[in-house]
Order: C-alpha cells, then sequence, then structure tokens
C-alpha cells in the first residue's frame, strides 16, 4: 500500500497545506487564511478540516497517511507537542497540539519550530543542500531563524535555540509581546516595516502609497512597499533601506557567533530581493568580522513558499524513521 506524509506550515497570516508521496513528491497543496485572532480552537478545528478535505480530494484513505508534521510559530516543546507560547498567535499558550490532532486522526504527528522546519526543508531540497553550517532566516509577519552548525541542527535547552526576532535591537523600543521591547522582529518583519512606514507617514512624510490608500493607513502592506520602492518612492527606498539595515546588524551578531557559509532569506518578505537584501550584505560587509562574513553568502531561499510544508514532511518522516 502506497504511504502518504502530511506538512502543515502554520504562519501568522496563511496556513500551508501539502500531501506528499513518501518520496516527497507533491500530491496536493494548498494555502488558507489563519484567522490567528479567533483563538487556537478556531485554528486547529480549520487544520483538521482542511486534511480532511485535502484526503477527500486526493482519495487518499487516513490510514495510508504514514504521518504528519506541522511547523508552528513561536516556542515549543517538540517531544511533548505542546505549543508553549506564539508572539503572533492570541491566547496561544500552552496548547497540545499533537494530543489535539490525534484526537482526529490515527496517524502520528509532530511538531516543531515553523522555522527550523524551513531549514530542514531548504538545507535538504532547496539552497542549503550540501552545506553543513547554514542560518536560516524567515522574514513574515514575523522574524525568526533556524540554525544548522557542522551538520546538526540547533535546538538548545529549551528548544528555543536561533531566536534572532527576539535579540534586542532598539534600547526602549516598540514593546514585544515577548515581554520586552525593541525585538529586532518588531522592526523587521512585514509588520515591522510596514509600522516603520506608516509611522513616517504620521509625521507628514508623503508617498504615493498614501494616495493608493485613500490615506487609510491600515490597508498598506510590505508589497506595496516594493511596488513604490520600484517607482523611485524615497520613502519607501528609506524604509525599505532601514530595515535591511537593521537586519544587516542582527545577521553580523549571528555571523560573529556563528560562522555560517550560508544565510538563507526566506518567507514573504523574501520577494523583495536585492531591495532589501543589497543593503543587508552591505552592512554585513561593515560590521562582521571580516574573515566570517567573507565565508558566508546570503541567499534567496529556493523552495519559496514551499519550504515549510516540504520541512514539516521530511521531519516527521525522520521522526518516524527514529533518526531525530
Amino acid at each position: 500500500m502506497d504511504k502518504y506524509i502530511i506538512g502543515i506550515d502554520l504562519g501568522g497570516t496563511n496556513i500551508k497545506s501539502a500531501v506528499f508521496t513518501s518520496e516527497f513528491e507533491p500530491i496536493l497543496e494548498r494555502s488558507d487564511s489563519t484567522d490567528a485572532g479567533l483563538g487556537p480552537a478556531h485554528v486547529l478545528g480549520k487544520i483538521k478540516i482542511i486534511i480532511k478535505t485535502m484526503l477527500l480530494e486526493s482519495g487518499i484513505d487516513r490510514h495510508s497517511v504514514l504521518c504528519m508534521g506541522m511547523g508552528i510559530p513561536g516556542l515549543l516543546d517538540p517531544r511533548e507537542g505542546i505549543s508553549i507560547f506564539s508572539p503572533n498567535f492570541p491566547h496561544w499558550e500552552n496548547i497540545h497540539v499533537v494530543k489535539e490532532m490525534q484526537r482526529e486522526f490515527p496517524f502520528p504527528v509532530f511538531i516543531d519550530n515553523d522555522v527550523r522546519l524551513n531549514l530542514y526543508g531548504e538545507w535538504l531540497h532547496g539552497a542549503g543542500v550540501g552545506r553543513r553550517n547554514i542560518v536560516l532566516l524567515t522574514l513574515g509577519t514575523g522574524l525568526g531563524s533556524g540554525i544548522l552548525a557542522d551538520g546538526r541542527v540547533l535546538y538548545g535547552q529549551t528548544s528555543s535555540a536561533g531566536e534572532i526576532g527576539h535579540m534586542n535591537m532598539v534600547r526602549e523600543g516598540r514593546p514585544c509581546r515577548c515581554g520586552s521591547s525593541g525585538c529586532l522582529g518588531r522592526y523587521v518583519s512585514a509588520t515591522g516595516m510596514v509600522r516603520t512606514f506608516t509611522e513616517e507617514l504620521d509625521q507628514g512624510r508623503e508617498s504615493l502609497i498614501r494616495s493608493w490608500v485613500k490615506n487609510d493607513s491600515q490597508q498598506i502592506t510590505a508589497k506595496m512597499i516594493s511596488d513604490a520602492y520600484d517607482l523611485g518612492d524615497p520613502l519607501a527606498i528609506e524604509v525599505m533601506h532601514e530595515t535591511g539595515r537593521l537586519l544587516g546588524f542582527g545577521l553580523a551578531t549571528f555571523i560573529n557567533l556563528l560562522n555560517p557559509e550560508l544565510v538563507i532569506i526566506g518567507g514573504g518578505m523574501s520577494a523583495a530581493g536585492d531591495r532589501l537584501l543589497g543593503t543587508v550584505r552591505d552592512t554585513i560587509r561593515k560590521h562582521a568580522l571580516k574573515l566570517s562574513s567573507e565565508a558566508c553568502q546570503v541567499v534567496q531561499a529556493a523552495l519559496g513558499g514551499r519550504s515549510g510544508m516540504l520541512g514539516a514532511a521530511v521531519y516527521a518522516a525522520r521522526r518516524v524513521e527514529g533518526k531525530w
């Protein structure tokens, strides 16, 4: 009997879901809005419906599913299957995700941090194939990172290694749901960049985008800032470069500490490409140790939005095999 693997990438904005063969060939993929503000019970219920729908549409019996992997933002206990805290998900604390899923499905379910699962995907099937020292960042609703050091993914004592988004970059800066303030992710993320932009508009700065949204700043998106950048909008260019500069300082510290050979930038905001990464690379070159920075490339993710789903499937399969 053929076996299948499900990969779920839970993001602050979208739930990306896929069914793969045991050889990680995609059978079916989809993306649905997360509706994070409606709470964990709603989100988990929606994931269950998505899984049932995918299996029905692909004609796969649930008993033919070998396992399922789920990437979840924030702090968690992957061995116990508990999501401890997720800063972009209201009321998301100590949620036993695995137990909730296994009430509905007969196959084993495994969870891990969403960025680590993106790292597994890019390392084994994307931009990081053959590399042993990688830092992967996802730039989306928030900012997270996963670390591969000498061929091993780092977890740390509480499975929270790599929380670059909570590196304090601005003293007494924007408050963060982690309890601190000035965290890098409050500035370097789609949400953070849009906030920087709207704060400048509130100070009276002008931009093409003001007319695009008819002065409704809540309609501004990171993509609009990229589009305005391409049209030569001075404020969009300034904000994009400032975001890249802050990310560059954060990565310079990571490069000095970890000495990676590759930094992979993924997540929806990575679509900004060299508009953002040009400033990131320039800042790293100026502020990281010369020997370390010259040995490290900064590249875009190769798998795009698929890396989290694929990484989740790979991770689950290896957990079933007892490899991780």
